[in-house]
């Protein structure tokens, strides 16, 4: 029992830390960079939103209540990820991000329903026959938020060191690490299978 709790808990964390799936860890990046430490209750807050919607649309589509097409999915993932660096790009020189909290948490929701969308039929595969689907998700899900705030404080610590150690403004921080982001992203969505086989 204990085994297979924990054998679901890391499938959701390695879900995360996949580094072939790595758009998890743009998208959290992205979200996190315009925070220092003393923020880490609303970034906390904004990782459980994404995870929220991430479950939402696994246990919609993993008994049968959506359909989704693949191809579409895969390209909005990335598009996700892009629309919340050039909020950052926007917003970087904001003092607060205090005033953004109702519709950046609404947003995170539906970004999560979308990133979950992408990995419904790996996980239905994954659930298989099971009776137990919604405890399985919930594990799954248990795995996912461990990982995300790992992502998470490492993000925020890094930034903390280039804020204090070297110097560097907040602004600045989330200028660069959001534009080398959507650096990464661009060919992404170019490259999704949505645009090439059109």
């Amino acid at each position: 029992m204990l085994d297979n709790f924990w054998f679901n808990v890391q499938y959701g964390m390695n879900h995360v830390l996949d580094i072939n799936g790595y758009d998890h860890v743009l998208f959290l990046m992205v979200l996190a960079v315009p925070y220092v430490f003393k923020g880490w209750k609303r970034v906390l807050l904004l990782v459980t939103m994404f995870t929220l919607g991430h479950t939402l649309s696994l246990i919609l589509a993993s008994y049968g209540i959506v359909k989704v097409n693949s191809k579409l999915v895969e390209f909005l993932i990335p598009i996700t990820i892009l629309v919340a660096a050039i909020y950052n790009l926007f917003t970087a020189s904001r003092k607060t991000q205090s005033n953004k909290v109702g519709v950046l948490f609404f947003t995170t929701l539906f970004f999560g329903l979308v990133h979950g969308l992408g990995f419904a039929r790996e996980f239905k595969m994954f659930a298989g026959q099971s009776e137990n689907k919604l405890e399985l998700l919930i594990e799954f899900a248990l795995g996912i938020e461990i990982a995300q705030i790992i992502i998470v404080f490492i993000v925020l610590f890094i930034g903390f060191l280039c804020q204090t150690v070297f110097r560097v403004s907040r602004r600045d921080w989330a200028l660069v690490c959001s534009s080398i982001v959507i650096g990464l992203v661009i060919p992404m969505i170019i490259g999704s299978d949505l645009l090439s086989n059109g």
